[in-house]
């Protein structure tokens, strides 16, 4: 019998990508959405997170719940209230899900919640970082606790759950590549700050088939650092980008202070780094990447 996924925060590059993928391997796909915008072969149910309201029909309907809804954080700059939009985004939306999971017969089995190595702090330099070390204290750290938190309100309603903590998304239609690669495609692209700030990446396609292999596997369970297996330094992100490309790197690096100075506190989505390994996937699942090396994955996306 064919199982009915529920995304939230479906319409998404990556929800986009992931419906796509799901109806490739059978599954029928439902999205809960602000808007009443119809989208082919997929179910959309209307929820509204700040009035509380979700359409109970979502829930009766599931058998798995992969939650992707939350603001973009590095869409605007952080003002007191953008950063309570990207926290309460997040929080709100679990808490209403958890809420109609109460109140609502259903038969879900399983909860596939985004997160973020945001966790772990936005710089811990070089130092190798796994599923079990200690989480940051800035404001992005906050966000995914209070956010990881909510989310394991799912669990204690009896229903599997496994987070995935999300690195830098590679994609071609959204995220930070096409940021990364339109200066080197114009001739003025370079390093930012040192260069050698780490960048824990994953490909788009990687990352959908993580959320899609997180349901699908019973035995997985918790967080998983959903990252490609080798991070590079940022210069060795633009130079790979400008290699792709055929574009040379003429500049000198992107001073630090000149990205606070533009960004202010959100400078520290770039300028910082780190060093984030998918232990867990690579011990204790049967997972396979399609992309590990950084230039196909570029080639991939870029070309």
């Amino acid at each position: 019998m064919e199982q009915t996924v529920l995304i939230t925060g479906g319409t998404g590059s990556i929800g986009r990508r992931l419906t796509q993928l799901l109806q490739q391997e059978g599954y029928q796909v439902s999205v809960l959405s602000r808007s009443q915008k119809a989208i082919a072969g997929v179910h959309v149910y209307q929820w509204d997170v700040k009035k509380g309201h979700i359409d109970p029909q979502s829930i009766a309907t599931a058998d798995h719940i992969i939650h992707l809804a939350g603001e973009g954080v590095a869409d605007e700059r952080w003002t007191d209230q953008r950063k309570d939009e990207i926290m309460t985004s997040r929080t709100q939306s679990t808490n209403l899900l958890v809420q109609a999971l109460a109140k609502n017969p259903h038969h879900v089995n399983s909860f596939i919640g985004a997160s973020a190595i945001g966790y772990y702090g936005s710089n811990t330099d070089d130092r190798p970082l796994t599923e079990t070390s200690q989480g940051g204290s800035d404001f992005l750290a906050q966000v995914v606790r209070a956010w990881e938190r909510s989310e394991e309100q799912i669990s204690s309603l009896g229903i599997r759950t496994v987070k995935l903590r999300i690195g830098v998304v590679l994609l071609s239609d959204g995220g930070a590549l096409p940021k990364i690669a339109q200066p080197i495609r114009l001739g003025v692209g370079a390093p930012i700050g040192s260069g050698q700030q780490y960048i824990s990446w994953i490909h788009l396609d990687d990352l959908c088939r993580l959320f899609i292999q997180g349901l699908s596997d019973a035995s997985w369970q918790g967080v998983y650092n959903a990252v490609a297996p080798n991070p590079v330094t940022n210069e060795t992100m633009t130079q790979t980008i400008a290699q792709v490309l055929h574009r040379p790197l003429l500049l000198p690096n992107i001073p630090a202070f000149a990205i606070k100075l533009l960004y202010g506190e959100m400078a520290t989505v770039v300028t910082g780094g780190n060093y984030v390994l998918n232990k867990r996937i690579a011990d204790e699942t049967s997972f396979m990447y399609t992309y590990t090396d950084l230039t196909k994955a570029l080639e991939n996306l870029l070309l």
